[in-house]
């Protein structure tokens, strides 16, 4: 059949004004109608915040030091004749460690005692004379004269005796410098004599000394905790805990506290006292140290992994009503066995502590073991059927 021009005009036109028609009824859509991408639902795990009291722990590096260290240096001069120990022995107070040749101190003391025996002789035969000068007396043989004389020799012989118990006194003294015995019970350590050699008080030490039970911890604490500590154990008793090497821990107690704090580092110096029977601790090695300098009454707890680090500030994310999640700004206050007291969140606030890395605010969410659709308001649920 043979198309006019007409017709094909007539023909395009009505396909036009379809195609117009089609496009006004597409554009006046309601908008309900145009899906819009739908916001992924984040699983997490959340918790409620509690209320309780809980221990601030200060933690710090200390090293471990002898109660007592005494360096042992002879009081004379003199030749070592015996050394009766060896290094790294465990003495106790007053063992003998060295002995001088004492000949020289010796020939002094009998010498003394020698002259004090002469002298105690003497004595005794003035004494007599005095007696039976002053019977001569009572009969008018002698003069008062004489009896006089012979009193003065016998004071003077008295005097002469008590000089010579001081002289032999003193020689046994310097005498008994030459046994050198252990003025602590502790650990030797090397010993720089052997017989023969000379030992001079000014020198280097013979051996030193060391008390290693109990044993000390030093260390030091920001200053602003000393209030703390003070009010929390008035006696100063603090219980002290130490890490060592190997992880093991020891319990001791807080035994010293410096009387100033350091002007440039704003620290206080400290001593804890630890038992050390089995030598666990050795004087020079670092630990670490931990003290419960007070405890917050009542504080807001919430789990350390809760705590989201900001750029400026550090917060949680509270779970709201509706399922969605809303960042609340916390001061830390302190972390304590995975639990951390913040300010600024009401006890009972319900905070996520798992999946925040994928959380932003206004984000969906629904808790882990909760059925599609009960959302984190069946939290509590969930957790208590799963105890």
């Amino acid at each position: 059949m043979h198309v006019t021009r007409k017709q094909f005009i007539a023909a395009v036109l009505v396909l036009a004004a379809v195609a117009g028609v089609a496009y006004f009824i597409w554009q006046r859509k309601p908008e309900a109608q145009v899906q819009k991408p739908r916001t992924p639902v984040q699983i997490v795990k959340s918790v409620l915040a509690q209320q309780k009291s809980i221990p601030v722990t200060i933690q710090a590096n200390g090293y471990v030091s002898a109660l007592n260290t005494v360096d042992v240096r002879p009081q004379i001069q003199n030749i070592v004749r015996s050394v009766h120990v060896r290094e790294g022995q465990e003495v106790k107070a007053g063992q003998l460690l060295f002995t001088l040749d004492a000949r020289s101190d010796l020939a002094g003391v009998e010498n003394a005692q020698a002259q004090m025996a002469k002298n105690r002789a003497d004595l005794v035969e003035a004494e007599a004379a005095l007696k039976r000068n002053q019977e001569l007396l009572a009969r008018n043989f002698v003069s008062q004269a004489v009896v006089d004389t012979a009193a003065s020799r016998v004071a003077a012989l008295r005097s002469t005796v008590r000089g010579d118990q001081a002289a032999i006194q003193s020689s046994s003294v310097a005498l008994s410098h030459n046994k050198i015995s252990a003025s602590i019970g502790g650990r030797l350590g090397a010993i720089s004599v052997r017989p023969g050699s000379l030992a001079q008080p000014g020198g280097d030490p013979m051996v030193s000394i060391v008390q290693l039970d109990p044993i000390a911890v030093s260390f030091s604490l920001a200053e602003r905790e000393l209030q703390h500590i003070r009010a929390s154990y008035p006696d100063g008793a603090a219980p002290v805990r130490a890490q060592l090497a190997g992880g093991q821990e020891v319990g001791g107690t807080l035994y010293f506290i410096d009387n100033a704090a350091d002007a440039q580092t704003g620290t206080i110096r400290m001593k804890a006292q630890f038992p050390n029977q089995d030598r666990r601790m050795w004087p020079g090695t670092y630990v670490s140290v931990r003290l419960v300098a007070r405890t917050l009454p009542d504080a807001v707890v919430v789990p350390a992994q809760a705590i989201v680090t900001g750029p400026v500030d550090k917060f949680v994310y509270v779970v709201q009503p509706d399922d969605t999640v809303k960042p609340q700004n916390v001061e830390v206050l302190t972390i304590a066995q995975g639990e951390a007291a913040v300010a600024g969140l009401n006890a009972g606030a319900r905070v996520v502590v798992e999946g925040t890395q994928n959380l932003r605010p206004g984000s969906k969410i629904q808790e882990a073991g909760a059925k599609k659709g009960q959302g984190a308001s069946g939290a509590a649920r969930v957790q208590k059927d799963a105890a």
